[in-house]
């Protein structure tokens, strides 16, 4: 475990292991992503080369590799003459995203009612449970990594390549947001809420419910992150 300045303030994060030579390059990503999405390099912070060679145990080579993988995805920006910093969102801008993906959201469930297996809803189910219980040991990082692929599974239930191809990379620029969205408790609770009814939705095959919920659920998330930011005093956290 280590302490880590975050936008929150100080946090205790585990160390991700060093990176294998095996598979280097799509590890380097998971592991930069990983430390974009749960606020380890926050919004707008400038990439220290150096420092993330030594924390991943790599060499500058495949760290520039993956900086340029997590660019074409929206998570950073790389500029020749400042170098890579983590990409930050306009408010207006994090709105619309919200509002795009509640569609993108709302219609994968609305097909999965349609097209899903016994053997998806099951799995989402196990998920589920999962899920809850990480919530129970406070496991924010633990829930999260379920509650996305709960979200993932839907998506591919719905088995709509054009939606995928979307929903995927619009997902990954919102992945940092929607986890913050949990650090209030009572937030937390109610997306748990959500999922419980998402799951009956699923087991009725009742698609207008769960396109609605699924809307709402992630509307819900889009006013949990722009409430975070007025109540930090218009703290400068959002590009100008």
């Amino acid at each position: 475990m280590q302490e880590v300045d975050t936008p929150r303030g100080k946090v205790v994060v585990p160390l991700l292991p060093k990176v294998e030579r095996q598979r280097l390059h799509d590890m380097v990503v998971e592991h930069l992503r990983t430390f974009i999405v749960e606020g380890v390099l926050a919004p707008g912070m400038k990439l220290n080369e150096r420092e993330l060679c030594e924390r991943l145990g790599i060499s500058r080579t495949p760290l520039r590799e993956a900086l340029k993988v997590l660019a074409a995805e929206g998570l950073v920006d790389i500029s020749p003459n400042r170098g890579a910093t983590v990409s930050s969102m306009t408010e207006g801008e994090i709105r619309e995203m919200f509002e795009l993906m509640s569609g993108l959201e709302a219609f994968s469930g609305e097909l999965a009612c349609e097209r899903i297996t016994a053997a998806e809803l099951a799995t989402i189910k196990a998920l589920h449970y999962e899920m809850l219980a990480c919530r129970e040991q406070n496991d924010l990082s633990g829930y999260y990594a379920r509650n996305q692929a709960i979200h993932d599974r839907i998506n591919e239930a719905a088995r709509n390549t054009a939606l995928r191809q979307v929903y995927v990379s619009m997902n990954r620029r919102l992945q940092a947001l929607r986890f913050r969205s949990n650090f209030s408790t009572a937030k937390w609770d109610s997306a748990i809420h959500d999922h419980d009814e998402m799951i009956r939705a699923l087991e009725a095959r009742d698609g207008k419910r769960m396109g609605a919920i699924l809307r709402a659920h992630l509307l819900a998330k889009r006013d949990a992150v722009l409430a975070q930011e007025a109540a930090a005093g218009g703290a400068p956290r959002f590009a100008e």
